[in-house]
């Protein structure tokens, strides 16, 4: 087993995912894995960042498959002992004119940006070293959205007691009711990936919470944050930021130095903290 320590990223054969990976292997003191659903491309990814001189491992990793998250734990554990740097950078989003019956988008959206990352939360935050550090990577949709819920829904989601549960209770309730067309009635705004963003959001702050209660002297830091609008395959050639714009502030979140208080359990947007 390896001393050496590691940083991982998910999502990462291409968009921003890539950018961050390149980043890391530039500013990070040891190993970085970038991980990737196709195999191929991810190998590609790795080959690409190789002849800028960079030296990134590849493991596969497709974070709707319990199989392929364990296998990667298990991997992690022998070859490193742990995990110092976790980058859930993995997720998805129909295109705005998508003509795809609005409950399936709601089912897949959730399925990949809610569970996905949940699961591999779930299998990989027991592994994170003392002074590890946790970026999830989530979207100003996430606070735009949630502005467009019921008062009720609102004061759930900022609730500091919620338990990841009432989370997953929640997150299934909205795909049921778009399955039912209520969702609009029952106080949701009317966009899946948005949603999606506020159970990312919402999930890095319990799960904050829990590091800061059983894990206090280990001083792991887990925040989500906003990217910004980044020129990517998922948003368009129109938006604002390159992707090694998006990159900066995950980036920001992955390097804290190891003497740093926080941010911890917070959304980050331009490497500042927003209100949630």
């Amino acid at each position: 087993m390896s001393c050496t320590r590691v940083a991982l990223v998910t999502g990462a054969n291409k968009g921003i995912g890539f950018a961050i990976t390149r980043d890391l292997c530039r500013q990070f003191s040891g190993d970085v894995i970038l991980t990737a659903r196709d195999e191929a491309r991810g190998r590609q990814a790795v080959q690409q960042l190789q002849a800028e001189g960079l030296s990134p491992r590849f493991h596969q990793l497709d974070i709707e498959s319990l199989q392929s998250i364990r296998a990667l734990r298990d991997f992690l554990r022998k070859e490193y002992g742990g995990l110092d740097v976790l980058v859930n950078n993995a997720g998805m989003a129909f295109k705005v004119n998508d003509p795809t019956p609005f409950h399936i988008q709601a089912e897949v959206t959730m399925k990949t940006n809610f569970f996905g990352t949940r699961d591999v939360c779930t299998e990989l935050l027991p592994l994170m070293k003392p002074h590890g550090r946790v970026v999830n990577v989530s979207s100003m949709v996430s606070l735009r959205a949630l502005k467009n819920c019921s008062p009720e829904l609102q004061q759930k989601f900022r609730s500091d007691t919620i338990s990841e549960e009432e989370l997953v209770g929640l997150m299934n309730k909205f795909v049921e009711d778009t399955r039912t067309g209520a969702h609009q009635k029952e106080g949701w705004p009317n966009t899946a990936y948005g949603v999606t963003k506020i159970g990312v959001t919402v999930l890095s702050r319990i799960h904050a919470r829990n590091l800061s209660e059983h894990r206090k002297g280990d001083k792991i830091l887990l925040n989500a944050c906003c990217p910004g609008w980044v020129r990517t395959d998922m948003a368009g050639p129109k938006a604002t930021k390159s992707p090694e714009e998006g990159a900066e502030t995950p980036v920001f979140l992955a390097l804290l130095p190891p003497d740093a208080e926080g941010p911890h359990g917070q959304f980050v947007m331009e490497k500042k903290v927003e209100q949630w």
